[in-house]
């Protein structure tokens, strides 16, 4: 199984943003793992083009979860190249065919009147986008049970939290686990991709425990890139981040203050205009 980490740079919202796709090539398939924001298409074409690869022979897209920049720009993937067909889980399938209404948007609408008056045209400028976001239908799903035969040694790690039925991709063979936003990469650390917003933060710590159990070389996140080197120390750092303090055993004094009364957890939150 070869691997090609693309970088593609765009705008979104006016913010300049850094993408990292994979193309994993294996024999006559070859397989996009995710695919940037709607109007991407001609950035991951240079991209490949970059690694001497033609999108021309695309035979597959899996959609790690359904979230903006990972599938904007499926729709205008599959009419360019149509004998690619579209992969996801289970859980994220019916948000992607568009049977079901997107998590994220109904966040962000559930979100709008908590917003302060100078945040909310921005939020109804996000929803509409969020709207627009192009349904593709699903081809297969893509599970632990397994992948096309075809497609090589690899194996789905369901990793939910940030979305219910997000998927990480681990390669036995390289040792190599495209994380997708199962985590990401901040100041050199890594850390929950947008943690204010992670729909699920308990089941997402859990996930990045399951990935410890992993034997990894090479990490490769969507927003950050490639990270070779104290994978498993960054990991556990991450972990312990996010893990509650406990309290200390219940004392018999009933007026000492309850130094333990507020978890340290979940510290590092966003603002809410960056979390999506």
């Amino acid at each position: 199984m070869e691997v090609f980490v693309l970088e593609i740079r765009c705008s979104y919202q006016g913010k300049d943003d850094v993408l990292y796709p994979v193309l994993l090539r294996n024999g006559k398939e070859l397989v996009l793992v995710d695919c940037g924001y709607a109007g991407s298409m001609p950035l991951l074409q240079a991209a490949a083009n970059r690694h001497g690869i033609s999108l021309d022979a695309l035979t597959g897209i899996l959609i790690t979860h359904h979230d903006i920049g990972h599938m904007g720009g499926v729709q205008e993937l599959k009419m360019a190249y149509s004998a690619a067909k579209v992969y996801a889980s289970a859980t994220e399938a019916p948000y992607i065919s568009g049977k079901e209404k997107s998590l994220r948007l109904q966040q962000a609408e559930a979100l709008y009147d908590t917003l302060p008056e100078d945040l909310k045209a921005w939020a109804r400028q996000l929803q509409e986008t969020l709207k627009a976001v192009q349904a593709v239908a699903v081809d297969g799903i893509a599970s632990e049970s397994g992948v096309p035969a075809s497609w090589g040694d690899m194996q789905i790690i369901p990793t939910p939290g940030h979305t219910p039925g997000h998927i990480s991709v681990y390669l036995p063979q390289s040792k190599t686990l495209l994380a997708a936003d199962a985590v990401v990469v901040e100041k050199g650390e890594l850390e929950l991709a947008n943690p204010a917003l992670t729909l699920n933060p308990e089941q997402a710590i859990a996930s990045v425990r399951r990935l410890l159990q992993l034997e990894v070389d090479q990490l490769i996140c969507y927003h950050g890139g490639m990270v070779e080197k104290d994978i498993r120390e960054k990991l556990e750092r991450l972990v312990e981040k996010y893990t509650p303090v406990q309290p200390p055993p219940a004392s018999s004094d009933k007026d000492q203050p309850d130094a333990y009364s507020s978890p340290a957890c979940y510290a590092h939150l966003k603002d809410f205009r960056e979390g999506f």
